[in-house]
């Protein structure tokens, strides 16, 4: 397969009229990538989900070479809000609509030069290799968007084997608020679809951001999300990880001014052979900033659900107030859960806390709801449906909050 991925990159350089400086950082981080591979269980961060295995099972091989736009395409995707938009087609913007904004104040740059940097991530320097239509949004001091931002993700219907690589960055300044919502409407087809993304988030500024893969999809994902908070900013981030195949997402947020804070939660609901991870890293690097975290994940079949969250304290991060926990609801014996929550703090005036659980369902409770009629199947979702209800709960948007109960069935 690296030989294949080195001719698709050749090809691939050859093909696009890049500047020279542009094509020295992308030949630079192709040859990190080659050095190092797709990331493997030796590597602390994938123990529980090795890639490179991964990918040898169910590919064959990755065609990188960027397609053009397919005219086959299924968009039948419709949210029942009013909102702002940008479509996707395999990787490239086909639609901006900010029909409800001032489009002054928000700002959509396509094409962006690539600054000049390495990673210790492989998929990072895969995706600065690969990816062409780079996306930055600016929204710009002192404006709060009307409408949420909903980011439309379509593949062509006969896209197989391909590898794609995107990358779309969010930029508020100061005084600014964005809701962003990201869903896809994917093929069924064995793709490799590698996100990056950077998000920087003003001095009192808001953004909330809710990553939805609901849609059945045998797509390998993996999403890392670079985060960075200004003084007074906040963060809600909610993810909803149920419909890929195989889906990592890998969020760093780093809180560099006092008195910001983050709501990150996340639900992880799989059936089949499914296997998600959701891999966190929040960076109090500055006092009186808050953090609070809770993950929960109902796992059926034969799925494999997977959660690793660590709290760092910087030594000058005093009266920080640190939170994490993941609960775990397992529907038979052939699951498996992996957690792996750490605390590393070297600030003494601190509060942290963190844990993890997991267990099978209630057959008390699953016995109790069947004497009042319902039957076995029903009674194990309406437990497990009350036990991911928490984490839904605690979306501040009322709209959203409604959409993400209509995709998950779960009734008022």
């Amino acid at each position: 397969m690296e030989n294949n991925i080195k001719l698709n990159f050749e090809n691939y350089l050859n093909e696009k009229n890049f500047s020279s400086s542009q094509k020295e950082i992308k030949e630079d981080n192709f040859d990190n990538f080659i050095k190092n591979g797709f990331p493997n269980k030796r590597i602390e961060d994938w123990k529980f989900s090795d890639l490179k295995q991964i990918i040898a099972t169910n590919f064959d091989n990755i065609d990188f070479s960027k397609k053009e736009k397919q005219s086959n395409i299924d968009e039948n995707l419709t949210v029942d809000l009013e909102h702002n938009k940008i479509v996707f087609i395999d990787g490239i913007i086909s639609k901006i609509d900010f029909s409800y904004e001032n489009e002054e104040k928000v700002v959509v740059e396509q094409n962006s030069n690539l600054e000049k940097e390495l990673s210790e991530n492989s998929l990072l320097n895969l995706n600065t290799a690969f990816v062409s239509d780079y996306t930055k949004i600016l929204v710009k001091s002192g404006y709060q968007l009307k409408k949420p931002l909903i980011l439309f993700n379509f593949l062509s219907n006969d896209l197989n084997n391909i590898g794609l690589n995107a990358r779309l960055d969010i930029d508020l300044e100061d005084d600014a608020s964005l809701n962003v919502i990201n869903i896809s409407n994917e093929n069924l087809n064995n793709n490799f679809l590698n996100f990056r993304q950077k998000i920087n988030i003003g001095k009192n500024s808001i953004l909330k951001n809710y990553n939805l893969d609901i849609n059945e999809n045998s797509n390998f994902k993996y999403s890392f999300k670079d985060i960075n908070l200004e003084k007074n900013s906040h963060l809600e981030y909610f993810i909803l990880s149920k419909g890929s195949k195989f889906l990592k997402h890998d969020i760093n947020c780093s809180l560099n001014r006092e008195y910001g804070s983050v709501v990150l939660n996340g639900i992880i609901d799989l059936n089949e052979k499914k296997h998600h991870e959701i891999k966190t890293k929040i960076n109090h690097n500055e006092e009186n900033c808050k953090s609070y975290q809770l993950i929960k994940s109902t796992l059926n079949d034969n799925s494999k659900g997977v959660y690793q969250g660590k709290i760092y304290v910087n030594s000058k991060a005093q009266k920080t107030d640190g939170y994490q926990l993941s609960r775990a609801l397992l529907l038979n014996d052939k699951v498996e859960f992996n957690a792996k929550p750490e605390l590393e703090i070297y600030a003494d005036d601190v509060k942290c806390s963190h844990g993890s659980t997991s267990g099978n369902v209630d057959e008390d409770s699953i016995f109790y709801l069947m004497s009042r009629g319902l039957s076995y199947e029903q009674s194990k979702k309406l437990l497990t449906n009350g036990f991911l209800n928490e984490v839904i709960e605690k979306i501040t948007n009322d709209e959203v909050k409604l959409l993400v109960k209509k995709l998950m069935g779960i009734n008022e």
